[in-house]
């Protein structure tokens, strides 16, 4: 049996994996790379979906590109939010300096506020506190990054090493059945509006009507499939999280991953079922 536990803000998550008050959670993936650097022991086994984050900024606001942020406040998560690591790779590609931007560290569910009040000019954020601004009338989206980070990676699932050791077979339950929703998900809009419901009463509390807002306005905006980790992500992010100095020092792979959860999950027959022709998700 799994019980969940909802969690408001990063740093309470890093120091309850730390202390051992959970086995599992989701977490920035930055942040588990980091963790894993200090010597905290844990595997990254699944991804908690693709994409799921957009650049928002105000409604009537005169930011129409990402070269508009010059000299503008923009919230993000966490320095250890793969957010923070896209932001830096977009001043890059737009040969602007890394501190053309004032970035400010604020937990998910203040962006919008902070947006609202004018204390910050645009936000960098998972869904849905990412379309809240949007379904309140007073904000934009700038950029989903599915727009400009193909198959963009903010949160993985990560467990820590002693309950793999103890109990593999337990992870294997998890992972297959976050694996089988995010299926069953996207098999059809109608699914998709019930989980909303779902999840809006029973664990975001937050309007069912948001939620079915960031599943369908577009159907793509986040996506649970492709959710094995793959080296060649991990590896871009590694490297651009260790150039602008999250992380203390480059991390192997091997270090911080164990996707074989993942790919046994790819390889039951309910998945196979809905695969196209060509093998699951290690064949990608």
């Amino acid at each position: 049996m799994f019980r969940s536990r909802k969690f408001t803000d990063w740093p309470t998550v890093k120091e309850a994996i730390i202390a051992k008050e959970i086995g599992g959670v989701f977490i920035l993936a930055p942040m588990a790379m980091q963790l894993v650097a200090d010597g905290i022991p844990i595997k990254v086994v699944y991804l908690g979906h693709r994409d799921g984050t957009a650049i928002i900024v105000g409604k009537d606001s005169d930011i129409h590109d990402f070269g508009d942020l010059a000299g503008k406040t923009v919230a993000i998560p966490s320095r250890y939010a793969n957010q923070n690591v896209l932001l830096h790779r977009m001043m890059r590609e737009w040969n602007m300096d890394f501190d053309s931007i004032d970035l400010r560290e604020l937990p998910p569910p203040e962006h919008p506020v902070a947006l609202q009040s004018g204390s910050i000019d645009a936000y960098i954020v998972g869904e849905p506190f990412a379309a809240k601004a949007e379904v309140d009338g007073f904000g934009r989206v700038l950029y989903h990054t599915k727009d400009i980070w193909e198959d963009f990676i903010s949160c993985v699932l990560v467990v820590r090493d002693d309950l793999i050791e103890e109990r593999p077979e337990l992870i294997q339950e998890l992972v297959s059945g976050i694996a089988k929703s995010g299926m069953w998900l996207d098999e059809s809009m109608e699914n998709r509006m019930d989980a909303a419901e779902i999840a809006a009463k029973n664990y975001y509390f937050q309007p069912p009507e948001l939620l079915k807002f960031v599943l369908s306005k577009p159907v793509d905006r986040v996506k649970y499939s492709r959710l094995t980790p793959l080296r060649d992500d991990f590896d871009e992010i590694m490297r651009l999280a260790a150039e602008i100095g999250v992380l203390s020092r480059e991390v192997a792979f091997e270090e911080y991953a164990d996707d074989r959860f993942a790919l046994q999950a790819s390889k039951e027959p309910w998945a196979l079922e809905r695969l196209p022709r060509g093998g699951g998700e290690d064949s990608q």
